[in-house]
């Protein structure tokens, strides 16, 4: 089968979007198919690679974040589709490249992998603070839901890893929704990573002895990741008890960030870690994994952090809800700080009394993510 992904949000230093790719190759000639990854970049070029191909298309570098570009014209894109002449289409957003899937001629199927809900991202990402939801719903995106059902009814399917995120657009009137949820690199993420000195010299960094309780929140360093409200939870919670908390990632938003971090003594920013197994150790080393974006689609980063051996401490909302697991995380009401440092201090405390780690679970792989979409897909074809 050959699938043509027309994928926005590519880039060669991206991060989950560049790691779901990779991976995808790899599932793709481990089964036969071959996957060709249309991205915007700042030339035209194709690479062939074990799985498939990454097609390069020229377009604007992205005014915000550099190390992307955005979708501009329709012919550059269409004619790279014909060169393909793919089995199926996929679009990697419901944004410019959504719409490039979706105009382009002929009776070939087309799915729509839902990598974000535009609707909570954004407008809720924006508006919310100041707004209520019913309010944002009923007097800002009526116009926003009528263009996004437009484009989503021009697809045969919209794929969305997470439940929470299929149950939303059902609940807006859009019935053709497949739920196939997401999992982690098989193999690379376990508890037997944690590495006792690692995590030492994190707390030293800190200040902190090792008896101190270490969180980690990991994500991109923007404005939908909601940090302000971890660290206002980390700074209510250790007042009253000895945590410090890591935070991996980066973005537009280091600086602020980093201002922050600065500040409080039992804070630390660590830039994004390249190597998978290198980043597998460094998540095991940590204690309790913490979040607060309530966007999310997939919510990798904690699924990640689950199979790594980590508790967790999530919002009540959105993918990363999905992943609680009753009696073993916690979760708190999306965007309360208060709230949310309480649940920091129960788990300090069940830390104090019986150490780190979870009980072992079991944690769906990226492997059988791809046996269950291909599987869909050709079924597509039939």
């Amino acid at each position: 089968m050959r699938i043509a992904d027309i994928c926005e949000f590519y880039s060669p230093e991206g991060g989950g979007v560049k790691t779901y790719v990779h991976a995808r190759w790899k599932a793709a000639a481990a089964r036969g198919h071959q996957i060709s990854i249309i991205a915007p970049s700042a030339h035209d070029r194709v690479t062939k690679v074990e799985g498939g191909a990454l097609v390069e298309v020229k377009a604007p570098r992205h005014p915000i974040d550099p190390r992307y570009h955005i979708f501009w014209g329709t012919a550059r894109v269409h004619a790279a589709l014909g060169r393909i002449s793919p089995d199926l289409i996929e679009a990697s957003s419901p944004w410019r490249g959504g719409w490039l899937a979706a105009s382009y001629p002929g009776d070939i199927p087309k799915t729509l992998f839902m990598h974000e809900e535009p609707v909570m991202k954004w407008a809720y990402g924006l508006f919310d603070r100041w707004a209520s939801r019913q309010t944002i719903d009923t007097r800002l995106t009526p116009w926003f839901w009528r263009h996004l059902k437009r484009l989503y009814a021009q697809f045969d399917h919209l794929v969305c890893a997470a439940p929470s995120v299929a149950k939303r657009l059902n609940a807006a009137g859009i019935s053709n929704t497949l739920t196939i949820p997401m999992g982690v690199e098989d193999g690379v993420f376990s508890a037997r990573h944690r590495d006792t000195e690692l995590r030492g010299g994190l707390l030293e960094r800190m200040g902190l002895p090792e008896t101190a309780l270490l969180l980690i929140g990991i994500g991109r360093l923007t404005g939908e990741k909601r940090w302000p409200v971890i660290m206002d939870a980390v700074n209510i919670a250790a007042r009253d008890v000895p945590l410090g908390l890591v935070i991996l990632g980066g973005g537009h938003a280091h600086d602020t960030v980093r201002s922050e971090v600065e500040r409080n003594r039992h804070m630390t920013l660590q830039p994004p870690i390249p190597g998978r197994r290198e980043y597998a150790r460094f998540i095991a080393s940590a204690d309790v994994f913490i979040h607060a974006s309530n966007a999310e689609t997939f919510g990798l980063a904690a699924a990640e952090a689950r199979a790594s051996g980590l508790r967790m401490i999530l919002p009540d909302e959105g993918a990363v809800a999905d992943l609680a697991e009753a009696h073993v995380d916690l979760t708190y009401r999306a965007k309360d700080s208060a709230e949310a440092a309480v649940k920091i201090l129960q788990e300090h405390a069940r830390f104090t009394r019986e150490g780190a780690g979870r009980p072992p679970c079991a944690v769906r792989t990226l492997d059988q993510h791809f046996t269950d979409i291909f599987a869909e897909y050709k079924k597509l074809r039939l």
